[in-house]
């Protein structure tokens, strides 16, 4: 795919949805990280409950760590590997008072060292709460970037490096936004809604479903 037609791809996802954002319900970078670690391998929807209850009870790392590993998980029990994800999520409490003042770092290799924070969540952290033109690949953008031609690759690592390289620097910021949400309600798995697609034209794969 050659550089005009991504960049009309991107100009086109930016007019349908000048101001991206995500769907994960939070008011600090705290709660922002609690909601995307509780998310790998759940939907928005079920986090947003979950949080909707948490957050009011717990949403400094003091408030969550004196909650404990047993009474976050009353609250997040109904999320995919739930047990798993209180303890890291406690844990990364327990960091954030001891090594950082209680505040969530703005580093990626400071989040990385957090307990239930890997290359992806560190990238939304970035992009979302801080405003760093980073780009988080989930399976949704993994789909969309190989399936359109946009930035073909064989791991998420390889398509999230070759995004950085070809995406405009005017939609970096918000890249990220356009792709997951193109990935969640157009461009999906099983079968891609290229009938509605804005993009269908510019998209170079070659099973368009009409």
């Amino acid at each position: 795919m050659n550089a005009a037609k991504r960049r009309e791809i991107f100009l086109r996802l930016q007019a349908a949805n000048p101001h991206p954002a995500t769907e994960l319900e939070y008011r600090t970078p705290f709660e922002l990280l609690v909601a995307v670690i509780l998310s790998a391998q759940a939907t928005d929807k079920s986090v947003n409950l979950a949080t909707h209850e948490l957050f009011p009870v717990a949403h400094t790392p003091r408030k969550m760590l004196d909650l404990g590993e047993a009474g976050l998980r009353e609250y997040v029990q109904r999320i995919g590997l739930y047990q798993t994800k209180a303890k890291h999520i406690i844990e990364m409490c327990r960091m954030l008072l001891e090594l950082h003042g209680s505040e969530v770092p703005q580093t990626r290799e400071a989040l990385e060292a957090l307990p239930g924070v890997g290359r992806k969540t560190a990238n939304v952290i970035l992009n979302t709460a801080f405003g760093q033109p980073t780009i988080a690949v989930d399976t949704h953008i993994f789909r969309v970037s190989n399936r359109t031609g946009l930035a073909p690759g064989k791991t998420v690592l390889a398509v999230e490096q070759k995004l950085m390289k070809v995406v405009p620097d005017a939609f970096k910021q918000d890249a990220h936004h356009w792709l997951i949400l193109h990935g969640r309600y157009v461009c999906t798995a099983r079968k891609p809604k290229c009938r509605e697609c804005i993009i269908s034209d510019l998209c170079e794969y070659k099973d368009k479903v009409f």
